[in-house]
């Protein structure tokens, strides 16, 4: 028979170790310690052995005591407050398409929304109003009262999927609008809950879990889905996904046709930048940086270094450097040079940024003012070591390589390779394959001579003398 061993003598076999440390500590100074130590490990054995039990031969342990083995964790229960506290403010949106697959769809059913504000501001996706350049022709918002108001598309972008919707008419006012919470802050098993318009079946719910963040699945270039568990079907498209809290997390958006249980969502800070934008442009106007990034691996990261920066942007003007690494925009960590790609882009030009970098091992926070990105041409030209930016011209040194194909002798003039569109070059009349012979009467065979030209002169105009084909004339350019 198994011996066993009461809580008595459990208690003894502790206490026994306790009264010979006692006594040894008058009789040796080496013993007592030792003593205690083992001690100690039988106090520790008592505590655990009320806590879990042993299958036979030791097998496996099972938790037997009545307090919680997992410290945090709350097992649900019903989600039925949550339901009814968000559910008011999940909408249907119907839509009569003008072209592609939306002709001929009458009032039926196509997707779900969620109110944003109390004004009649609606969040959904953006292929639920639109396909390609076509809007549907007409849009209906269905509120779970049963109540229906016309709605118009304030802004859409079909990179991120996201489109904003207004709800017209006198009577839009005091709507039931959700709150947001905060995306970056799940954690994959977290909770969640899904409600829409799946096959038209009125504010159906499903509930899962995170199933992993961060997902690129080949939408567009700003790819972070949430990927959940939780059903979404079609019809569901553009409804929100909710934390425990009852907070939006995710605008519901795409499914692998092939698996079951495997959707994306729209992660709602993304969203958050997108929609001033939205608002006040009607599209995603990318904001620029003017950086080249480098992904560099970096303690198990993707560091986003800067590799190039160029001439006269937002980052030039900010004073960013070659070399800063960026870890932060506007607070939020940047891990990847996707990640700052994304949170660059979702901000309008005009918009000041926050870059948190680090430099030479110290981190420091610059603001930066981003513009519209420029024109292919004019970023050429800012890349360009042949870039006159006060002339709008990026020249190039005829080489022998660069001179054969053109009927030219080598470094008989510097080649005009770019002229920036509306720049002081190209009001001069200069183009494209234009070979700049002198710079204010000075021969130039390569770029630094031509530079070299410029520093020299006086004045501010710059009289420059230009071949083209057989004709050479002299063109006067006013930075």
């Amino acid at each position: 028979m198994t011996p066993v061993v009461t809580r008595r003598c459990l208690s003894l076999l502790v206490l026994l170790p306790l009264v010979l440390a006692s006594r040894a500590g008058a009789d040796s100074g080496a013993l007592a310690p030792w003593l205690q130590a083992r001690a100690r490990e039988h106090a520790s054995w008592v505590e655990d052995s009320t806590h879990v039990r042993s299958g036979p031969m030791g097998l496996w342990r099972e938790w037997g005591a009545k307090e919680p083995m997992l410290p945090g964790f709350v097992p649900p229960t019903s989600l039925a407050p949550l339901i009814r506290a968000v559910e008011a403010g999940v909408v249907n949106i119907n839509v009569t398409g003008t072209g592609s697959r939306l002709e001929g769809a009458r009032r039926s059913a196509t997707g779900s929304g969620f109110i944003l504000t109390p004004d009649g501001l609606v969040v959904t996706n953006n292929h639920v109003v639109a396909q390609g350049d076509v809007v549907a022709r007409e849009i209906v918002v269905r509120l779970s009262d049963g109540r229906e108001f016309p709605a118009a598309v304030v802004g859409r972008d079909s990179s991120t999927d996201v489109a904003l919707l207004r709800m017209l008419g006198k009577d839009v006012g005091g709507l039931p609008a959700l709150y947001l919470g905060d995306s970056d802050k799940l954690e994959v098993g977290d909770w969640v809950v899904a409600i829409g318009n799946p096959f038209g079946l009125d504010h159906s719910v499903s509930h899962g879990m995170i199933s992993a963040k961060e997902r690129v699945i080949g939408v567009g270039p700003f790819d972070d889905f949430i990927q959940t568990d939780a059903l979404i079907n079609p019809g569901n498209s553009g409804g929100p996904l909710f934390n425990m809290r009852g907070e939006v997390v995710g605008v519901n958006t795409a499914i692998i046709t092939q698996g079951q249980g495997i959707g994306f969502a729209v992660p709602i800070n993304m969203v958050k930048d997108l929609l001033p934008n939205l608002r006040e442009n009607g599209q995603l106007q990318k904001g620029w940086l003017g950086v080249v990034i480098d992904e560099e691996p970096q303690a198990g990261a993707r560091a986003a270094v800067v590799k190039e920066v160029y001439r006269e942007s937002p980052a030039a003007k900010a004073g960013i450097r070659t070399g800063d690494q960026v870890v932060g925009v506007n607070g939020k960590q940047v891990d990847s040079y996707q990640q700052l790609l994304r949170r660059v882009a979702m901000l309008a030009p005009g918009t000041e940024a926050k870059l948190t970098l680090l430099r030479e091992g110290n981190t420091q926070d610059v603001v930066v003012k981003l513009s519209a990105r420029p024109a292919p041409e004019v970023l050429e030209a800012l890349a360009s070591p042949g870039n006159l930016s006060e002339l709008g011209l990026v020249l190039r040194d005829v080489t022998p390589e660069v001179a054969a194909p053109m009927g030219l002798e080598p470094y008989e003039g510097v080649l005009v390779s770019g002229v920036v569109p509306r720049s002081v070059a190209a009001q001069a009349g200069l183009r494209q394959g234009d070979v700049v012979t002198e710079v204010n009467r000075r021969k130039v065979k390569d770029i630094a001579a031509v530079k070299g030209a410029l520093e020299r002169g006086v004045g501010s105009s710059v009289l420059l003398r230009v071949r083209r084909g057989e004709v050479q004339q002299y063109v006067a350019l006013e930075p």
